[in-house]
């Protein structure tokens, strides 16, 4: 789902650049009883007709907040464990939706308080910010550790959920004020339809309004449960049995009957087997299937056609990993220890690496570039807002009375827009908690992580006005991209340590602490505008949603740090320096995100960056040609040829596939996605009723496997200790 890890979000996903646009989504919603009848939405920027349930005053309730909280906590594990190992992470949007209608309709039925739309809207907004402030996790944090520039997590933990505090909220407060600015005043000019936000509205206000709604959610409901527990099931089981029940290495079993040895035990050396990751065929049942495509490519390209070259070549090299007869040719190419990890003996994960990590963000920088007409509008209606609010301020403190003589349709309009206003955001409720932020954000810099002043604030100025980017960018294209904003952050912070003479440790501590306010307060920033795009849809208060968040906040500010401890307590390869990497072995949880972010720290921060010089050839080849593809997607697939858009790789994917040495990875998500192909194209009614729900359960279910396979594995009985290695190369697994 933010190289960047990607958001799943339950349509396309976060952080792919090339996404289809947001204006050729369709979206239905069932109305009467039969739900095969759709009834199309003609205008995404009207709020939809208020659902028969949609009357109930108190929505903010312990039991809203308690199942939104479950949901979101559940979500955070399972993001966590799923960004580690893969670089994808999903949002709770479907998930809280449907668990909120399914379980709070049968509540409201054993007591005195109704149920619905808006309490609805209140258990998803709750359950998505709850879920949210996983992605420094697998990314910024782990790095900081990669590099030793903090102690361990465990000692480090309050400091870590001070940070994740302070750039949450920060994030939050700064964007409040602006709901009306991008889900009114500019949505229709932007083209800000939040196609995920919509598709959450929409799913709601179906299940309120259908005559049979609330069976159509208990069998989603029953559909996403039975989802869940397999994969959940399938995780805890498998870890001690991997070659039988997790990962079939299909090349292992003909060389055990003698069939060509030689070719299929580099076969293996090189990842090439099926994964039964549900959370990966969830991915890909979820993700648009082009993207699984680009993905699934990059994978082929970069470690089945590029690293075997350039071993070949001898450019790069891999370690020996066994001596058992028959697989003494067994070979790992993954080795990020300072053996491997340099110029002139790069492994070809460090080789490759460089080129996903360049090649991102040169897609980045030119989606950017070519939104600027976008970005130019976005910063026009900025202005014209400022100026708007400092008048009415001034007007608000003169000693003079204007009487403003008007038609009888605009004191109507006056008079409707201060009813809207009442439910509204107030002032108070975000511009005194921005000052005390900003004052405990550079107390906390200073002394918990060694922070100068200038550079908190820098990193907090950013923050703010690339998480604009960013809320723009999912608005116009459901694509958040999340790292590809936080490097610009490093780059520039980077700068700056150097420029005022700090040392090479210094710029990269720095740079990471300040690119992970930006990631933190961009995710929950964007969060809450969508959340807010939602609930203008089904028209809930806007300030109760705000309370919601706040609250859902704090629950993901001590819930993802507390999980990424656990994990990094089960797991210790996850924060291992190059140093201790050898020691440790093959890690279950490569990383991407946090080689790309470690890479992008390095490389910004060192006087020589220690970049091969063939990578860097290549690097420069391979983003050259992913910048003209994305340029003639912006320039000339538009108009009547905007269609083939569709067709074209998303090379922002593609170069995720290079950070990532886990081919059965891709495999795995191709696998979902022909899944979901299938399923649609035979019975489309079917797939969206039970699709999204199968995926998101398969997705949660993986996630809360791999935590309880945490707590196994602390306590001395997981599969770490007793795994048996049948099935598997050389008994390894």
């Amino acid at each position: 789902m933010h190289s960047d890890p990607l958001v799943v979000h339950e349509s396309p996903i976060r952080d792919s650049s090339d996404a289809e646009d947001a204006s050729e989504h369709t979206y239905s919603e069932h109305t009467d009883g039969d739900p095969n009848e759709d009834i199309p939405i003609t205008d995404p920027f009207v709020p939809l007709v208020p659902a028969p349930t949609s009357s109930v005053v108190n929505i903010v309730t312990p039991r809203a907040i308690l199942l939104g909280s479950l949901c979101g906590a559940l979500v955070n594990a399972s993001n966590i464990y799923l960004g580690l190992k893969a670089g994808w992470t999903s949002t709770a949007n479907i998930l809280g939706a449907i668990v909120g209608f399914s379980v709070l309709r049968k509540w409201a039925a054993r007591s005195n308080h109704a149920f619905g739309t808006h309490e609805n809207n209140i258990v998803q907004t709750v359950a998505t910010a709850s879920g949210g402030l996983s992605n420094v996790f697998i990314s910024a944090i782990p790095a900081l550790y990669q590099l030793g520039l903090l102690r361990t997590p465990g000692e480090d933990f309050f400091r870590i959920v001070t940070l994740t505090t302070v750039g949450g909220y920060f994030g939050l407060l700064t964007v409040a004020p602006l709901r009306k600015f991008f889900i009114e005043h500019v949505a229709r000019e932007l083209n800000l339809i939040f196609p995920s936000s919509m598709a959450t509205a929409v799913t709601i206000h179906s299940m309120h309004s259908a005559a049979n709604g609330e069976k159509v959610a208990s069998r989603k409901m029953k559909a996403t449960i039975y989802a869940f527990l397999i994969a959940m099931v399938l995780r805890i089981v498998s870890q001690f049995a991997p070659g039988i029940f997790w990962d079939w290495h299909i090349f292992t079993w003909l060389i055990d009957i003698g069939i060509a040895p030689s070719f299929f035990v580099a076969a293996e050396s090189w990842g090439w087997f099926l994964e039964w990751s549900p959370a990966m065929i969830g991915s890909g049942m979820l993700v648009d299937f082009g993207v699984a495509c680009s993905f699934f490519a990059g994978s082929v390209l970069a470690w089945g056609i590029l690293g075997p070259y350039i071993v070949a070549a001898g450019i790069a090299s891999g370690k020996h990993v066994s001596s058992e007869p028959g697989w003494t040719d067994l070979m790992s190419y993954k080795s990020m220890s300072a053996e491997f990890a340099n110029a002139s003996n790069p492994s070809p994960r460090y080789w490759l690496l460089w080129p996903g990590v360049i090649c991102t963000l040169a897609v980045a920088f030119v989606e950017f570039s070519s939104q600027w007409r976008a970005f130019g509008k976005l910063a026009v209606a900025c202005a014209k807002a400022a100026i708007s609010q400092v008048r009415r301020l001034v007007r608000q403190h003169t000693s003079y009375e204007y009487t403003i003589v008007v038609d009888g349709d605009k004191n109507d309009q006056d008079e409707k827009s201060s009813d809207d206003d009442k439910g509204d955001i107030a002032t108070w409720m975000w511009a005194p908690g921005v000052v005390a932020l900003i004052i405990l954000t550079g107390v906390v810099a200073k002394l918990q992580f060694e922070m100068p002043l200038l550079e908190a604030m820098l990193a907090l100025f950013l923050s703010f006005c690339l998480s604009l980017v960013a809320i723009q960018a999912t608005g116009a294209t459901d694509t958040t991209p999340l790292n590809a904003i936080s490097k610009v952050s490093q780059v520039v912070l980077s700068g700056v340590t150097r420029a005022s003479g700090g040392s090479v440790t210094d710029a990269q501590r720095l740079n990471l602490l300040g690119a992970s306010l930006t990631n933190i307060a961009a995710s929950q920033g964007t969060d809450l505008i969508s959340d807010f795009r939602v609930g203008f849809l089904l028209q809930t208060p806007p300030k109760l949603q705000y309370v919601a968040q706040l609250i859902g906040t704090a629950v993901a500010a001590l819930v993802a740090p507390a999980v990424f401890v656990l994990f990094a307590n089960a797991y210790p390869c996850i924060i291992a320096t190059p140093e201790d990497e050898a020691s440790a072995g093959e890690c279950e949880f490569p990383g991407p995100s946090v080689a790309a972010w470690k890479a992008v720290a390095i490389a910004a921060s060192e006087p020589t960056p220690p970049i091969p010089p063939t990578s860097v050839n290549f690097s420069v080849a391979f983003a050259a040609v992913a910048a003209l593809l994305v340029i003639l997607k912006q320039v000339l697939l538009v108009g009547r040829f905007q269609y083939m858009r569709r067709y074209m790789p998303s090379m922002m994917i593609f170069a995720l596939a290079f950070t990532l040495p886990s081919p059965q990875t891709a495999i795995t998500m191709m696998m979902g996605a022909l899944v979901a192909k299938a399923w649609s194209l035979r019975n489309h009614e079917n797939f969206e009723q039970y699709g999204l729900g199968v995926a998101a359960g398969f997705v949660a279910g993986e996630g809360i496997g791999g935590t309880i396979n945490c707590v196994l594995s602390i306590l001395g009985v997981g599969g770490q200790q007793w795994s048996i290695g049948l099935g598997c190369p050389a008994g390894l697994c």
